[in-house]
């Protein structure tokens, strides 16, 4: 089922699930399949979506987001592969979208706008949508999260009239609440990575630096959508000190000159190609 686009939702007492599962579904115009992974617990009764497109997959105890990913691509049909939190709107039409550009080795991202969870619409906000994000420098302590490879959302780029012209561009970084990929590549990325990278932390730095530092591409496409709940409080996926300081550790390792076994361009390739705020000529 090649044409099919599997959706996995890695779930943690998220209570707006039923939400973003039905609107997954009815803004899908053409053949998708939501992969619901619950880890630790079960939603009430009434907010179970009973749909032959949905599967469940449910586990007592919590295992992680990185595991509950690849559990659900391992029983997904489709030749395509979307990760969502389980608080997400999308655009009609988005699986078609996400389609029509998504080359073998490509990682596809669409325009992250911000979602009111209550009422369920996009929020109408003065700031612009967020398409460009950037790795900061590792010593910079004005990025949250401290010292390593930290994703921050690039300002100017996202304000540039030129720039919201074009659909389809490069991305250097993204947040990891959604992405679009086919999943023979998933799987030749080899994520997700819990060994190294740990339960949660930098999901999109592996999989951005895996793929731009093997020859893929990592792009966002603007044709469509997906709106985001900014949770601050009651984290469905909380990180402990632990777990944040070894996806921290491991993702630092890619200052080095190589790191993975597919790797074959180094990170200051990436550092010229996009030129972030923050680096240090002499870094």
């Amino acid at each position: 089922m090649d044409n099919l686009v599997s959706i996995i939702i890695p779930a943690r007492n998220e209570i707006y699930l039923q939400k973003t599962i039905l609107d997954l579904l009815n803004r899908a115009t053409q053949k998708v399949e939501v992969i619901v992974v619950l880890e630790g617990y079960w939603p009430p009764s009434e907010e179970i979506v009973s749909d032959p497109r949905v599967i469940y997959v449910h586990w007592s105890k919590v295992r992680g987001m990185r595991q509950a990913i690849n559990a659900g691509v391992a029983v997904a049909k489709g030749g395509f592969i979307l990760k969502t939190d389980g608080h997400c709107m999308f655009s009609k039409g988005y699986d078609e979208v996400l389609k029509a550009d998504c080359k073998d080795n490509w990682v596809v991202v669409p325009t992250r706008k911000r979602l009111d969870p209550v009422k369920w619409e996009v929020i109408d906000d003065p700031r612009p949508d967020i398409n460009y994000l950037y790795l900061a420098y590792p010593e910079d302590k004005s990025v949250w999260g401290g010292k390593g490879l930290q994703g921050k959302e690039w300002r100017d780029r996202n304000a540039r009239e030129d720039l919201k012209k074009r659909l389809i561009d490069d991305l250097m970084t993204f947040q990891g609440s959604a992405w679009f990929m086919k999943k023979d590549y998933f799987h030749w990325l080899e994520l997700m990575d819990e060994e190294n990278y740990g339960e949660f932390a930098k999901e999109s730095q592996e999989i951005g630096l895996k793929a731009w530092l093997s020859g893929g591409r990592v792009i966002r496409n603007k044709k469509c959508w997906y709106a985001h709940w900014h949770k601050t409080k009651g984290r469905g996926y909380s990180l402990s000190k632990d777990q944040w300081a070894k996806g921290t550790d491991y993702t630092n390792k890619w200052l080095k000159p190589k790191v993975w076994h597919k790797q074959t361009l180094s990170l200051e390739w990436l550092i010229k190609k996009f030129n972030p705020p923050t680096w240090p000529k002499a870094w």
